[in-house]
């Protein structure tokens, strides 16, 4: 899952001199520092002071209104149909999609 939008993190680079920001995979943000010739990773410390700011990127709040939504369904179909089935899928869902929220550190 993405965590960070990718203009929050060019939007710091561009105040502090970094350039030619390029993502090398989900998460792994380069560029390069002020007067370096080569780039490197923008810092973790730094990513997670951005997502603290920032708060939840769109693809975030996209997981997170589905997981809202599957709930609220397998509630109701649990009612409507006397079956737990639909509502254990919503808990396997739920705690699927928080799990993704989890942000390891590097």
């Amino acid at each position: 899952m993405k965590h960070f939008c990718d203009d929050w993190i060019q939007e710091w680079c561009e105040e502090n001199g970094w350039t030619d920001l390029f993502v090398e995979r989900y998460n792994h943000y380069w560029a390069f520092p002020p007067n370096a010739v080569m780039p490197e990773p923008i810092p973790w410390k730094t990513l997670r002071f951005i997502k603290s700011k920032k708060g939840l990127c769109r693809e975030e709040r996209f997981w997170l209104a589905a997981a809202i939504a599957v709930t609220v369904l397998g509630a109701t179909l649990t009612t409507l149909l006397k079956s737990p089935m639909p509502l254990v899928f919503a808990f396997a869902f739920g705690a699927i999609t928080v799990a993704q929220l989890e942000m390891e550190d590097l």
